[in-house]
């Protein structure tokens, strides 16, 4: 289905004096938009297409043990440590095929645990790490396969496991040649290939995801080694394409080994005291360097989640809109667990400072969110937060981004990415080139500001995160506009459509705007003709 346009003037009450403001300068802060910052891991097929999905990912905790030579992958601990056989739509040459097809961008993620699954019967029971026939009591068992443990005895993981029981031993080499298969198929990246290879999914939790096959916490060492090394085979096999890593799961990997823990320790210490992702990007510089300068990572890549999942209740759904903050504010400081702890915290800042670090320790490299999810993304609150995140991407400059847990088509999460890649349902888009844009109280009206290199229009993305109307008169400078600007918005108020409202007229840089409680509007102001 198509973003639904509803006919007719947009009908607001009238609103309370705030004394709230924006401000937007088309001439100052510009810097490009990259439109990979509106990927997903997966996606309906009908949604994909409508949003024209930039980037998709292949990836999570399956990749980590997915064997290319018979399609076989291992579920870890998601799923009783079983392995397989992927469906003729669900193997790796699908992914490729189908995103190809529909002109969008692959991510894939290659091996590195040491392991990927070995050949499986295609029915029941399959291989699995924690047998009953080694391992006859557990705390649970499939239901559908009796002989496959959940690896726990009363709550504590069981130690022994055999990897050879579901696994063989895998390398760079076989990265190397996963790769070069995948070119054979499908060209090199340059030529409309694989794009992007990931270095493995979340590599310091192995020793609990994958941990039949890798028991032992990851080392500064392990992961700088092999990711050296695959790095190395993925640009031997396809010298065009582009590498990604490390894909940490959260901030205990962002600042810390699997030694170490979630702090920086004895392994940091051994490490010139820098922390996990400090000294990995610093890493693979010095094996650039060791190398002729050549480049073996493009993108500097984390996960970043949230800690609220999907609550709706008013206190999560007022923290859900504050803490996106996490991204980028000077003055915010994470509400939860994640980041530095103690009375005076600094703030996380979290994209700003991981283009802090490569600055330092590998300048040139990209930034990316390859998973994220900001939870309750059937509600309109949901769908608020994913739009100021996307607007947060832009701004900030990130590279590339794709969401895990991707919204469905009818929710509101949806229209999030809608209003940005399709708001008029005829392929309308927000701006390429990212303009200064300011609120005068961001944490009630977030403000994001673009200018559309087709047909040089500015766009406006404006987000009342506020339960009432909220009046705030709108002042445009650096552009030569016409004398209205367009309205689209989506809110509670029709949450299955976004309502095309009356046109604003525009004066003398001033525009005169009133944004609905819990709502997204799109203002398009297109460029003076000539």
């Amino acid at each position: 289905m198509t973003a639904a346009l509803a006919a007719g003037g947009l009908t607001t009450p009238a609103a309370a004096a705030t004394g709230l403001t924006l401000s937007v300068d088309a001439s100052a802060a510009r810097h490009a938009i990259s439109p990979d910052i509106y990927g997903l891991n997966g996606a309906d097929a009908g949604f994909a297409a409508e949003i024209g999905m930039p980037v998709a990912r292949w990836g999570g905790n399956a990749s980590t043990r997915y064997n290319f030579t018979n399609h076989t992958y291992n579920t870890g601990s998601d799923w009783y440590f079983e392995n397989i056989v992927a469906g003729p739509d669900k193997t790796l040459e699908a992914f490729v095929t189908t995103n190809r097809d529909r002109g969008t961008k692959q991510v894939v993620t290659v091996p590195m645990s040491g392991w990927v699954a070995k050949d499986s019967p295609d029915a029941h029971p399959f291989a699995c790490g924690f047998p009953a026939t080694r391992f006859p009591t557990q705390d649970g068992f499939d239901q559908w396969d009796a002989n496959c443990g959940n690896g726990k005895l009363n709550g504590a993981d069981i130690a022994g496991a055999v990897p050879t029981d579901t696994s063989v031993a895998a390398d760079a080499s076989f990265d190397g040649a996963m790769v070069s298969h995948l070119v054979s198929q499908f060209g090199p990246a340059a030529h409309g290939g694989v794009a992007i290879y990931e270095l493995d999914n979340e590599p310091v939790l192995w020793s609990s995801t994958h941990r039949d096959v890798h028991p032992n916490a990851v080392s500064y060492d392990e992961l700088g080694g092999k990711s050296t090394a695959t790095a190395a085979a993925i640009k031997a096999a396809d010298p065009t394409a582009a590498v990604l890593g490390p894909s940490g799961w959260g901030y205990c990997e962002w600042v810390a080994s699997g030694l170490d823990g979630c702090a920086p320790g004895a392994d940091a210490a051994a490490h010139g005291g820098l922390n996990f992702s400090q000294w990995y990007l610093k890493n693979m510089k010095d094996y650039s360097d060791a190398h002729g300068g050549r480049r073996f990572l493009t993108y500097f890549d984390q996960h970043y989640y949230p800690q609220i999942g999907g609550g709706t209740d008013p206190d999560a759904n007022a923290l859900r809109l504050r803490s996106t903050r996490s991204l980028w504010d000077p003055t915010y400081v994470e509400e939860s667990w994640i980041g530095p702890s103690g009375v005076n915290a600094p703030p996380l800042q979290f994209i700003r400072t991981m283009k802090a670090w490569v600055a330092k320790y590998y300048p040139g490299t990209k930034v990316a969110i390859t998973e994220y999810n900001w939870g309750a993304l059937d509600t309109v609150n949901g769908a608020l937060a994913q739009a100021d995140v996307l607007g947060i991407f832009g701004r900030e400059g990130l590279d590339l981004a794709t969401m895990w847990g991707e919204p469905q088509p009818t929710q509101p999460g949806a229209y999030a990415f809608r209003m940005y890649r399709n708001y008029d349902g005829a392929g309308g888009r927000f701006g390429d080139v990212s303009v200064s844009a300011v609120s005068s109280d961001q944490a009630q009206l977030a403000v994001y500001g673009a200018q559309r290199l087709c047909d040089n229009a500015l766009t406006l993305m404006v987000v009342n995160k506020t339960g009432s109307d909220q009046a705030a008169p709108l002042s445009v400078s650096g552009f030569n506009g016409g004398g209205t600007a367009q309205r689209f918005t989506y809110s509670s108020t029709s949450p299955s459509s976004i309502v095309r409202g009356d046109d604003l007229a525009v004066r003398r840089g001033k525009v005169d705007a009133t944004f609905p409680a819990n709502s997204i509007t799109l203002l398009v102001l297109p460029a003076r003709r000539r």
